[in-house]
């Protein structure tokens, strides 16, 4: 297996899914597509809400999505249904896409630039980019730089 960047992620899942540009957002919801906001709490609190669609935070995505599983959503309804995901600038919402594509939903997409691009599409002040993760000072991942 040869290794990947995080850009080679990115362009490999966005190959794979449709992207839905901010002013796009509204005319796909109504015409029926569950937006999905993956952003974790801190951020929505910080940022603000979408105030439609559901939450469903990065980490418990797939699970809630899983058809064949027992912890799907109510919300989801089937494979055809259209699906857009929503995280603050559009990139873990590329790679949430890809993945909800590999669980079967083939029209998963992405909202392009995120929360943050569809807010500057409405006129309406664009809320502080996410602050980068702290730096790992211990444990296996900081032993291995």
């Amino acid at each position: 297996m040869s290794a990947h960047s995080a850009d080679d992620l990115l362009a490999s899942a966005r190959s794979q899914i449709d992207r839905v540009e901010p002013h796009e957002l509204e005319g796909v919801r109504s015409g029926g597509a569950l937006v999905v906001d993956i952003r974790p709490e801190r951020q929505r609190a910080a940022q603000g809400e979408l105030g439609f669609g559901i939450v469903v935070e990065r980490n418990v995505l797939e699970w809630r999505f899983d058809l064949l599983g027992s912890h799907a959503l109510p919300e989801v309804e089937g494979y055809d249904q259209p699906v857009v995901v929503v995280c603050s600038e559009g990139y873990a919402s590329s790679l949430a896409a890809a993945s909800l594509r590999q669980l079967g939903f083939n029209r998963a997409a992405d909202l392009a630039g995120g929360y943050r691009a569809w807010r500057a599409w409405r006129g309406e002040d664009v809320p502080p980019a996410p602050a980068p993760a702290p730096p790992v000072t211990s444990g296996p991942v900081a032993a291995r730089r």
